[in-house]
């Protein structure tokens, strides 16, 4: 029983609060939601501001010498360690950059959502809130000219900058959000840091592990740090860091220079109670201030810090960019023991008194350094130890690789080099940055699709292939796209997404006409395509022009890593009705993931599911979802047809149905779920039927257009002022 006054009920019609929207009157659906996240709705400046002009107001380096003096300005609500902020921004940055994953290119630092749910509350984030609290002053005084998602970075390079590290560089350009992206699979799991087992197959085998990365992995606890499943094992824990750092797309030497390099400055806090700690930021009451993981039960801040449960420094230093990680790796014995908070680490065997690190507060306290079991694993893992003793051998290149590699980490979701701003931005190209030079631009356009056109190419080979070219594009770290006609290279000649045979039959008509007029095989690919759909236009009675922006350039074997492709490879395409085989998620599923990873919404997605089945495009030139008579010409009559009460569906096996008249029982169409969702979904059948309407089709024809150009042009961030 409490003594709190009785409230009283009221009743509000919306649903204000997250828990309270059960969907029990709401059926399992396709989550649309997704490719409309990011609205101008949600965003303060609308659709006037433009972030890349704002920055050309910045005074970047007013800006970079107040970031210095806030690492050493400690605030008494959140002292510094030391009197130094360095570790903590550093870890702020890391964790906002650190969630990138190869695998679909999602997360990473390029939104700056580290500010909201679920980021902001992952245990591993814990007091992160603190450092964006600090920071604060600083994006108030300079606004919009600078994003939080570019500050939380560049604050990690000053830090590093401050304690005496070389960086390697700094590009602005990243644009903020304005709440949690919604399209991102964060894993299953229900409790931090339990039992790995039901995020892998088989736990001993690290590549079985969930993909992509789910929240404990992405939380930057990319192993538990006492070891796994919290039993240390150095060899094991290996293992699994050197999956887990290939999914960002590290190797090795990256791997164990990220992992030296984050560790040689700052510390870890487990001097404490972690039960003391209140809820976090997104649990906890008003009066918090927006902040998480606060102590109310004891001191809570300084030396008595709890954030990871792990207590020390691993270095003399903490403060200062030197080699002392390694040294202390390499000069001592180290055993298991226990922090304060009942964390499994690992201590040194008969440490000299000058090589502790001294306490946070009060510098004539020396206390014990300290290593993790993935520390452990830099010496223990035979390769980590030999690229280990090369680093200790030759501190300056440690520095470097570490340099190169904390840049990479921080910039791999930013897309080519060509969408980095500002003064600090290296001069040299990176096989990560997916470089391509710029191509011819200024030429006879029309001469060269006079050529494309009379050199005997399907409507279907020209579409189909313009398509697989661009459809590459993600979003989610610009990577991709019709730039660079990587089609023609490996590995994407080779995937069967992408029909080699026809491919290959394509290129080798198209490949001539660039080389005889001197121009790019990408504008070359992309401009057949724009002839072919504006052929299947007249075909459908309308004359158009497909806008075209020529500049595109060829990439070169040299300047691709295919390594790097491949998880760029299509395993499925709705846009051209194909999956290569059957998954646990249903086809309209997978188109509706590959939508939201190439920026389009939902409208463009019907639309041009619609046009290109007119067209027929499909994968093997399936008959499945061409529901029209008028095959090859761009007409609105797919969604005529899909929303023709005329027909029935009848199943005919997995993913295969037929379109029957109701009356006749004459089967005159095919088709699969991806299809029909267009026509059963309710959300997506509204714009079926809007499509449908006698008087859109002139407006199905310009959407079609608008949505094509947007796909081709996708990567042209040239074009982009």
């Amino acid at each position: 029983m409490t003594n709190q006054p009785a409230s009283c009920p009221i009743g509000h019609g919306s649903q204000t609060t997250i828990e309270t929207a059960k969907t029990d009157w709401w059926p399992k659906t396709l989550n649309l939601d997704i490719l409309s996240q990011f609205d101008t709705k949600t965003d303060p400046y609308r659709s006037s501001f433009n972030y890349r002009e704002e920055l050309k107001k910045l005074d970047v380096e007013a800006l970079k010498k107040d970031l210095h003096k806030l690492m050493t300005d400690s605030q008494s609500w959140w002292p510094a360690d030391w009197g130094h902020y360095g570790g903590l921004f550093v870890r702020m940055a890391w964790h906002s950059a650190g969630t990138y994953r190869t695998a679909d290119g999602r997360g990473g630092g390029g939104t700056g959502t580290q500010r909201f749910a679920p980021l902001n509350s992952w245990p591993d984030n814990v007091n992160l809130d603190k450092a964006r609290r600090l920071l604060w002053p600083v994006k108030k005084k300079y606004g919009n000219k600078v994003s939080w998602a570019d500050l939380f970075i560049l604050a990690g390079n000053i830090a590093y900058e401050s304690m005496g590290l070389k960086v390697f560089g700094f590009g602005f350009g990243r644009e903020d959000v304005w709440h949690p992206e919604k399209d991102t699979y964060w894993g299953s799991e229900k409790e931090w840091l339990a039992d790995s087992d039901a995020r892998y197959e088989n736990v001993d085998d690290p590549s079985t592990m969930e993909n992509p990365l789910a929240a404990v992995q992405m939380g930057l606890i990319y192993v538990n740090p006492e070891g796994v499943n919290g039993k240390p094992d150095p060899l094991k824990t290996a293992a699994h860091i050197r999956e887990t750092f290939a999914r960002m797309a590290m190797n090795d030497e990256e791997t164990v220079a990220l992992t030296a390099g984050g560790h040689t400055v700052g510390k870890s806090h487990g001097n404490g109670r972690a039960e003391n700690l209140g809820p976090v930021p997104e649990a906890a009451d008003l009066f918090e201030q927006g902040l998480g993981w606060n102590n109310h039960v004891s001191r809570g801040i300084g030396r008595d810090t709890v954030s990871s449960g792990i207590e020390g420094a691993w270095t003399t230093n903490p403060t200062k960019w030197d080699n002392g990680y390694f040294y202390q790796l390499f000069t001592y014995e180290w055993e298991l023991t226990k922090s304060p908070a009942g964390a499994w680490q690992y201590q040194p065997i008969g440490i000299k008194e000058e090589d502790k690190p001294v306490d946070v507060e009060d510098p004539s306290i020396r206390l014990m350094p300290m290593m993790t079991d993935a520390d452990m694993a830099m010496i223990k893992d035979p390769a980590y130890l030999e690229i280990s003793k090369k680093f200790y051998k030759d501190p300056e290149y440690f520095s470097d690789v570490f340099a190169r590699a904390w840049f990479k980490l921080t910039h791999r979701d930013m897309g080519p080099k060509v969408r980095y701003i500002g003064p600090d931005v290296p001069a040299e190209d990176l096989i990560w940055q997916d470089p391509v030079k710029p191509g011819k631009s200024d030429y006879d356009v029309a001469a060269v699709k006079a050529k494309i056109a009379a050199a005997g190419l399907s409507v279907s080979d020209l579409v189909a292939t313009a398509w697989d070219s661009a459809r590459t594009y993600r979003a989610s770290d610009m990577r991709g796209g019709a730039n660079g006609a990587r089609i023609r290279l490996e590995p994407q000649r080779s995937w069967v997404g992408n029909e080699p045979e026809r491919l290959n039959r394509v290129l080798a008509v198209l490949e001539p006409i660039a080389k005889e007029f001197g121009i790019s095989v990408a504008d070359t690919i992309v401009l057949g395509g724009n002839l072919g759909v504006e052929l299947a236009a007249v075909a459908g009675g309308r004359n158009i022009s497909v806008p075209f922006s020529p500049g595109r350039g060829d990439a070169t074997p040299e300047q691709t890593d295919g390594e790097s492709f491949a998880p760029l490879e299509p395993i499925h395409d709705g846009y051209r009705n194909w999956v290569m085989k059957k998954y646990t998620v249903e086809p309209e599923e997978l188109m509706l993931d590959r939508t939201s990873l190439m920026g389009l919404t939902a409208p463009e997605m019907t639309v041009l599911a619609g046009g290109m089945r007119a067209i027929n495009t499909n994968h093997g030139e399936s008959k499945n979802g061409v529901l029209t008579d008028r095959e090859g010409a761009l007409t609105n009559d797919f969604f005529v047809n899909l929303t023709d009460m005329v027909y029935v569906w009848e199943p005919r096996g997995d993913n295969a149905y037929v379109l029957r008249n109701r009356e006749t029982g004459e089967a005159k169409f095919t088709a699969t779920r991806v299809d029909l969702v267009f026509g059963s979904n309710s959300i997506l059948r509204g714009y079926s039927e809007f499509y449908a309407q006698d008087d859109n089709q002139d407006r199905f024809v310009n959407d079609f257009v608008a949505a094509w150009t947007k796909v081709m042009n996708a990567d042209r961030f040239d074009l982009v002022s």
